[in-house]
């Protein structure tokens, strides 16, 4: 009998010890970011390297060298689907143009999560992201109250028709409609990029003889616009979007009014986890939508810690981030 109950008893041990071992640990997670540009794309790998560390797991980074190349993350996806890692943290660089290269992973049967940009079609296991609208919203309240709910105002756009653009332009120009006394002077793309928009502040300086706030759609693109206001001699609130260790830094210097805390390193953290954990057969989150903060001189310093010194939230945290 004893016999018996080995000779069954082995292959099912066996079995169950590489089942173990593969849920367990050693997954590789392909993560996939718009540039190397932008420091919250680095606040998001640090956080997906942070999460995969914890859990044992390890990332690859996929980052095109041309900002936000669709070309390039395309070949990326061509090369990953070849190597063909445990799972990937996917963040399109345009939300509709990566849909034919998401729907290759899918047909490859590689699970995916998305973060920080929803893509405009595809199969994923789960969203992680941020209100836009409501950063947008909320950051361009604090700058108008700050003004007392008056004066010129430009607004510096990220790059057209991406998601994150449109629906924090769209939350900067409801706050505007608010307040009766403001005036919006233009708006214009900056690309997501500080040369783009420090240039972009200089032509606008130069036709506006008043500026009194600048609405940027991300902390790269605000820094850039101080720049241009520094070189000439001028004064105006700036406010950003993203939380970026620059811009907590400008914020304590005076330089920069408030940020938007679109809180990249959760990001990272909670896309790799949700992938991580879907491999391990453990129940995951379908949607979480961070809730917005905007960081001011008030209340800089929780976030004023170097990212190699942060935490992942828990999975039980997780669910109190979201909005939703």
């Amino acid at each position: 009998m004893r016999q018996k109950f080995g000779y069954l008893a082995l292959p099912l041990l066996m079995a169950a010890a590489l089942t173990t071992q593969a849920r367990a640990d050693g997954e590789t997670i392909a993560v996939f970011t718009k540039n190397q540009t932008n420091p919250f794309f680095q606040t998001v790998r640090v956080g997906a390297d942070n999460m995969a560390k914890s859990l044992n797991a390890k990332t690859l980074q996929y980052i095109p060298t041309k900002p936000d190349s669709i070309p390039e993350q395309l070949s990326q996806i061509e090369d990953v689907v070849v190597k063909k890692p445990s799972a990937i943290v996917f963040t399109p660089v345009d939300y509709k143009a990566m849909v034919p290269g998401v729907e290759k992973i899918n047909e490859a049967k590689i699970p995916v999560v998305n973060i920080t940009d929803r893509s405009a079609g595809g199969k994923f296991l789960s969203f992680v992201g941020a209100d836009d609208y409501s950063l947008g919203l909320e950051t361009a309240r604090f700058l108008l109250k700050t003004l007392g709910g008056k004066g010129n105002i430009v607004i510096i756009e990220g790059v057209k028709g991406s998601l994150t653009n449109v629906d924090r332009v769209r939350g900067f120009n409801d706050a505007l409609k608010e307040s009766a006394g403001a005036k919006l002077l233009a708006s214009q793309p900056g690309n997501y990029q500080r040369l783009q928009a420090l240039q972009v502040m200089e032509n606008l300086m130069q036709s506006n003889s008043q500026i009194d706030g600048v609405l940027a759609a991300n902390d790269a693109m605000a820094v850039g616009a101080i720049e241009a206001l520094d070189g000439a001699n001028r004064k105006a609130q700036v406010i950003g979007i993203n939380g970026t260790k620059e811009a907590i830094d400008a914020i304590k210097s005076g330089k920069l009014l408030a940020s938007g805390d679109y809180n990249g390193f959760a990001q990272g953290c909670l896309g790799t986890m949700m992938a991580i954990r879907s491999l391990r057969s453990q129940p995951v989150i379908n949607e979480i939508v961070l809730k917005p903060t905007v960081i001011t001189k008030d209340n800089y310093q929780p976030f004023d810690v170097p990212l190699e010194q942060r935490t992942c939230p828990t999975f039980e945290d997780a669910g109190k981030l979201s909005a939703k």
